[in-house]
């Protein structure tokens, strides 16, 4: 019987391989030009760091966590998501105490019992960063520039800024009150999930995406009219800050997020052209953390993308797009070791580059070349060996020419560069 993938998981195998390439190199370039660095982390944490960190009254804990007794019988989770993580590293390394702010980004799988759907997966991958040591709200905004800044390289500017602030625990609580109030007379109305959310933390019912919850609480409180001075202009500051570089946005007063650790500044990024679940990604401050985590009171702020989303967005063109290796047609098998040497030079030279493996004749290995979308072939029989020189087939834009075998690297550059510039 044939083997399957579990449900909820999916290989990635070329070319979308390469895509995914492409958009880590694109995050991790532009995170690096921010001055973020990379942090690594295990993939599975002792339970405790999920449920101190994320919240118990959070979906993820309560009911999405991978977590199993290892050998030891200790109790482990694969990791849901990757800001608890840093904190633990960042506590337990001791960082806080060098320079301020710390700036990390991340990437890779992460793990929740959910139910698969479109651009839902149960072992799914996460880009994120995160700052600590900083409460002004110019590193909110940085943080949200960084996401926009990622996104406009990935050519992906059709997207809406969704931003609101949840306020600190002291005008939480006054807002919390307010919005019991209002939920007191349509909780009949409410879904089964936020009917248990009412009591455990009533924040979340307004991010229900279930209609007839969304009918029920229309006309709620908003969470602005609750917020402290403190949390109103920090808040105002970071509104202006993006105002001043004319980064638009739009005031979303359901948006709370789905983890307990949130204050003050939330945001995420839709792009509404994918409908349904438009949110690409997203975060917010969380100063309380660290503390919580065994640390200092020191704050922070991060994000995650989504990585299925996201590229799902970016659609099929990715792939069509993408360019295959130069191709060394050999013509004449005598001159096998000849080609491979041109191979190694190409190869130390940073082109792409491959020749045929299966002993096709001249006419398929042709054929193969468009195949894998080589841009050039470089072809080798007798004569070329005995006038020391390449024929050179531009694949793409059609014609070939003889080529002088030292002039050859600077060639291959030459059309290379000039096929990419006309596909612009």
């Amino acid at each position: 019987m044939q083997i399957r993938a579990p449900r909820g998981t999916a290989d990635i195998v070329p070319p979308d391989s390469s895509s995914w390439q492409r958009v880590e190199r694109c995050m991790q370039e532009t995170a690096e030009l921010f001055a973020f660095q990379e942090i690594r982390f295990p993939i599975f944490e002792h339970t405790e760091l999920f449920e101190r960190g994320v919240g118990e009254t959070t979906d993820i804990v309560s009911k999405e966590m991978y977590t199993f007794n290892d050998k030891g019988g200790r109790s482990v989770t694969l990791r849901p998501e990757g800001t608890a993580s840093c904190v633990r590293a960042l506590v337990e390394h001791g960082l806080y105490g060098g320079v301020l702010p710390v700036k990390w980004y991340y990437g890779g799988p992460m793990f929740r019992y959910d139910r698969p759907a479109a651009g839902r997966f149960r072992q799914f991958h996460q880009f994120g960063a995160e700052v600590f040591g900083s409460q002004e709200p110019s590193v909110d905004a940085e943080v949200i520039h960084l996401m926009i800044e990622i996104m406009n390289r990935l050519g992906l500017r059709d997207y809406e800024l969704h931003m609101n602030s949840v306020g600190c625990p002291q005008c939480r609580q006054v807002f919390r009150e307010r919005l019991l109030d209002f939920l007191e007379p349509v909780k009949d109305d409410l879904c089964q999930d936020c009917s248990a959310r009412r009591e455990r933390n009533p924040l979340r019912v307004l991010d229900c995406k279930v209609p007839k919850c969304q009918q029920a609480i229309s006309g709620h409180p908003v969470m602005l009219d609750s917020l402290c001075e403190d949390c109103r202009s920090h808040y105002e500051r970071v509104k202006a800050i993006l105002a001043h570089h004319g980064t638009g946005f739009i005031q979303d007063d359901r948006l709370v997020r789905g983890l307990d650790y949130y204050i003050r500044t939330t945001f995420e990024v839709h792009l509404p052209a994918i409908g349904g679940a438009s949110a690409v990604g997203g975060g917010g401050r969380y100063d309380g953390l660290v503390r919580e985590l065994g640390g200092p009171d020191l704050p922070g702020i991060g994000f995650a993308f989504g990585m299925e989303r996201l590229i799902g967005a970016l659609g099929s063109q990715e792939a069509k797009e993408q360019e295959g290796p130069l191709f060394i047609a050999l013509f004449d098998s005598d001159y096998e070791l000849e080609a491979d040497l041109m191979l190694a030079r190409l190869r130390r030279a940073g082109f792409k580059a491959e020749r045929d493996l299966n002993g096709r004749s001249p006419k398929a290995q042709m054929k193969y070349a468009d195949k894998i979308k080589a841009p050039l072939v470089l072809m080798i029989g007798s004569d070329e060996i005995a006038g020391g020189f390449y024929t050179v087939k531009n694949m793409r834009q059609g014609g070939q020419n003889q080529v002088e075998s030292v002039r050859i690297l600077e060639e291959c550059r030459r059309v290379i560069d000039n096929i990419r510039e006309a596909s612009k």
